[in-house]
């Protein structure tokens, strides 16, 4: 049963993580979008396999923010592209419905991703250079081109999270103690083996 519980917890643990934390937004659809902020068709992010190059806060992204994202925007199509070019981009495409935001606008930039999928007739795309930034700074422009809402912890989950963090420290503390126990016997077992040694040396004197 404990083992039961455990898995449980690990369970609630991991579903918290998706709905909550960086990336948990919600985009502007058909019914939200403004002139602003127009409504998100799509995600496209390319990146490198390994860390070095400056790939890392884009690979932290897909990992981090990626599951939240596509948590709270099913509708919203998002796919990646790992490639083995560590000197290549690390970008985001971001598919806007009929025009590119106001933020888009004013940061427009040359740069293509030549494994994003090509927009629709009624698509605009604004590519992000993700090289060399940790993956906060990549979801804060995110944000600032999109327009995403931030998705707040309900009373329930706020609760939740307490609980798991309680067990959290808990269970670093339960860590400690059982390797505090586990030297403590493996001391023990060495000073036994030293007072046989003692023992066995005075025997044959």
């Amino acid at each position: 049963m404990p083992n039961l519980w455990k898995r449980i917890h690990k369970l609630k643990a991991k579903l918290l993580d998706v709905r909550l934390g960086t990336g948990a937004a919600t985009f502007p659809s058909a019914a939200t979008a403004t002139k602003e902020f127009p409504a998100i068709t799509r995600l496209h992010l390319t990146y490198a396999q390994k860390i070095y190059g400056g790939h890392q806060g884009a690979r932290h992204f897909w990992r981090n923010c990626l599951p939240r994202l596509k948590y709270h925007n099913p509708a919203v199509p998002m796919s990646v592209k790992q490639t083995t070019d560590q000197e290549g981009p690390a970008s985001l495409t971001i598919y806007f419905s009929e025009n590119l935001s106001k933020a888009a606008s004013s940061n427009v930039t040359d740069m293509t991703d030549q494994h994003a999928p090509a927009p629709s007739a009624t698509e605009k795309t604004a590519v992000l250079d993700l090289k060399n930034l940790p993956y906060t700074d990549i979801w804060h422009n995110v944000k600032v081109l999109t327009g995403a809402q931030e998705v707040s912890p309900t009373t329930e989950e706020q609760a939740e999270l307490k609980k798991v963090e309680q067990m959290r420290l808990k269970a670093v503390e339960d860590r400690k103690r059982v390797a505090g126990l586990r030297q403590a016997k493996k001391d023990q077992e060495k000073m036994l083996e030293q007072a046989r040694g003692e023992v066995a040396k005075l025997r044959q004197s």
